[in-house]
């Protein structure tokens, strides 16, 4: 299977990933919008078998054929302040 992978600066260290490249079509707006002009980072060939570094190669082919595009979020503690250990933008 085929994917797409883009980032946009309106979602710092996110990453949409589709099954066809430039066909938004299943991307809900609200999600477009948030990442705002898209950029397309590398094109991925996906197996059950692939390694990839933060989601199942199936769980991700899974959310392709299902909901027609996955949003890959930066993991938890990228998110926390150094000095506090709470998610920022959350006090």
């Amino acid at each position: 299977m085929h994917c797409s992978i883009f980032k946009g600066p309106g979602a710092p260290d996110h990453y949409l990933f589709i099954p066809c490249r430039n066909d938004f079509s299943g991307v809900p707006q609200p999600v477009l919008d948030r990442f705002g002009p898209l950029e397309h980072v590398m094109d991925l060939v996906l197996t059950p078998e692939r390694q990839l570094a933060r989601v199942r190669a199936v769980t991700l082919m899974r959310a392709l054929l299902t909901q027609g595009c996955h949003v890959q979020l930066p993991p938890e503690d990228d998110r926390l302040e150094p000095s506090e250990g709470r998610p920022i933008g959350e006090d």
